[in-house]
């Protein structure tokens, strides 16, 4: 019986779908979706896509607490939040079990809009994302790095035939 639990266990996918919706937004209104992690944590990936012809729209992610005040038009806090657009992905790894929501923002908007929106959950995230840095920034840190190597190796010379030269 242990060996079949362990079994089941090592099957289990680490990542599943939790959510795959066209809800349509009015026009200055919003809509969540509850996402409830109180066994364990996991990295939360939402993204959305406008599927009408006008109309943007915001995705973010926030806490029960947090969605509750946004209700109540409340000063709230956003885990992660997109810009608004047509289409966009939010993915956070949550600090702590607790209970969130995937909120789609319409407030903005004009119109009405149609919005596919697909909420999963990977429980195999183990430690923090691994982050690169821009190119641009990339290539500063070379230059800078350069740009110090010869000073040193200048200065490091001079000072050498000097020495020689004595």
């Amino acid at each position: 019986m242990k060996l079949l639990v362990c079994m089941m266990l090592l099957a289990s996918p680490a990542s599943i779908e939790l959510l795959d919706e066209t809800p349509t937004i009015a026009a200055g209104k919003w809509n969540y979706y509850a996402v409830n992690l109180r066994q364990r944590t996991a990295r939360i990936t939402a993204n959305f896509q406008v599927l009408s012809p006008a109309g943007e729209v915001r995705l973010a992610l926030l806490t029960h607490g947090d969605a509750d005040r946004l209700y109540h038009d409340a000063p709230h806090g956003v885990l992660a939040s997109t810009a608004a657009s047509r289409q966009g992905t939010v993915s956070f790894p949550v600090p702590r079990p607790d209970d969130y929501d995937i909120v789609v923002d319409n407030r903005e908007g004009r119109h009405d809009v149609s919005v596919r929106v697909r909420v999963s959950l990977d429980f195999g995230v183990t430690g923090p994302a691994v982050v690169t840095a821009a190119p641009i920034r990339q290539l500063t840190v070379i230059g800078l790095s350069f740009l110090f190597f010869f000073a040193v190796v200048t200065y490091s010379a001079r000072r050498i035939l000097r020495a020689i030269g004595r």
